[in-house]
């Protein structure tokens, strides 16, 4: 039997996206009866969200696809004092401009995962900045503040944490989780908000908004949350060799993104079916249950599909189609990943080492040196082992070209500018 009976939870439940829910029971009566309106915080830190936050905005989809209103809340207010929850040490603080781009940017991803509009059960994009920057101190103190205890917010986990290990927690970001609590609030009173959902992290703070809620007189709220998701071999998701897996197109190619999913370790496969896609569960079975080389056709269905979600899918099928080109058939894909040099600098030569940091391939020269002599780089499909060669305008194919390969997975494009 079913745990749940709204289509929602029921979705979210078989597909793994829940780790915590405050009242099943409640929450899934409220989901049976009405057109229930819940959101997700995004703080604007970096220009683009990363695949770590693709569990959220799934959530958020699903949530839509069942018939129900996603809130998408940009932390234009938050982000001025970002959240501290199991950080090691306090963010970097932001100046409004940098939030404001931030924001701006961040924004064009949602679009390919949820419906904006004014109907009921359009998706909303909303900027706790509205609420939060306008606040006046004392007055926020008396009838805010008044409702936390310092004892209970010491107790919780990414606090404590945090105080165990003796490493600073400043004042202002101490008051981060009242904000995120007001958020709720805020949210309940002018949108009908009945529930916040997001990672097993903010559990903690979610619970403070619920708590708030009771005391300012809301209708009662819930908190949801899914579990902090690492691959098998403990990697963190959203996180490669080459740093983030970015989600603005400009920021990481639809190419580079199709290869991480491609490269899913073989025991992840089915659960981000699951979580990523959107095929049906008994498609999902099935392809789950196949194994031997078949896995690997079943990751190119997963990058393929996570792909067509964020770029399209003429943008997928191309990334798919130039990965096997290069790797099935060893052809020189136009559609690589490239770099341009100038031209004169190729005419002069560039130094191996300085041309591997150039292309992204490695962070520094010391690891360069350390993939050529682990054998791992190529020039023009051909072993290169000599750390001090010089790549030049002899190196240029006669497609136009010199490909740089690391190992069998990486592959960029040189071109002369």
């Amino acid at each position: 039997m079913p745990r749940f009976k709204s289509d929602f939870l029921h979705t979210l439940d078989e597909r793994g996206f829940i780790h915590q829910v405050s009242d099943e029971g409640g929450l899934d009566a409220l989901f049976s009866k009405e057109i229930v309106t819940a959101y997700i915080g995004f703080d604007p830190t970096a220009p683009s969200l990363h695949a770590g936050s693709l569990i959220q905005i799934m959530m958020l989809h699903w949530m839509q696809q069942t018939g129900h209103r996603p809130i998408s809340l940009m932390g234009g207010g938050t982000g001025m004092v970002g959240d501290p929850s199991f950080k090691e040490e306090a963010r970097q603080l932001m100046t409004l401009d940098t939030i404001e781009s931030n924001i701006a940017s961040i924004k064009r991803v949602f679009s390919n995962y949820l419906a904006y509009g004014e109907g009921e059960r359009d998706a909303l994009m909303i900027n706790n900045g509205d609420w939060l920057r306008s606040l006046n101190y004392l007055e926020f103190l008396r009838d805010v503040g008044r409702h936390f205890s310092v004892n209970r917010m010491l107790s919780f986990d990414s606090v404590k944490t945090r105080l165990d290990r003796e490493q600073s927690l400043s004042f202002l970001e101490f008051n981060y989780m009242i904000l995120q609590a007001y958020d709720f609030v805020a949210l309940s009173k002018h949108y009908d908000c009945r529930l916040q959902m997001g990672g097993s992290d903010q559990w903690g703070n979610i619970i403070n908004g619920i708590d708030l809620g009771h005391r300012m007189g809301t209708p009662q709220l819930y908190a949801l949350t899914s579990p902090l998701l690492t691959t098998s071999s403990g990697a963190k998701m959203g996180k490669s060799a080459n740093g983030a897996v970015w989600l603005n197109p400009d920021m990481l190619s639809a190419y580079d993104f199709w290869q991480y999913w491609r490269n899913t370790e073989d025991a992840d496969v089915g659960r981000f079916l699951k979580l990523y896609t959107t095929l049906p569960m008994t498609e999902i079975a099935r392809l789950s249950a196949l194994g031997g080389a078949e896995i690997n056709e079943v990751k190119k269905i997963l990058a393929t599909e996570v792909t067509a979600f964020l770029h399209g899918r003429a943008a997928a099928e191309e990334a798919a189609e130039t990965a096997r080109k290069t790797f099935e058939e060893g052809a020189l894909a136009d559609n690589l990943p490239s770099v341009e040099i100038p031209t004169a600098e190729l005419e002069t030569g560039l130094g191996l080492l300085t041309l591997i940091v150039r292309a992204g391939l490695a962070a520094s020269n010391g690891e360069a040196r350390r993939h050529v002599q682990g054998g791992a780089v190529r020039i023009n499909d051909e072993a290169v082992s000599d750390e001090r060669r010089t790549i030049g305008s002899g190196e240029i194919t006669a497609d136009g070209v010199i490909k740089l390969s690391l190992g069998k997975k990486k592959h960029i494009l040189i071109r002369p500018a």
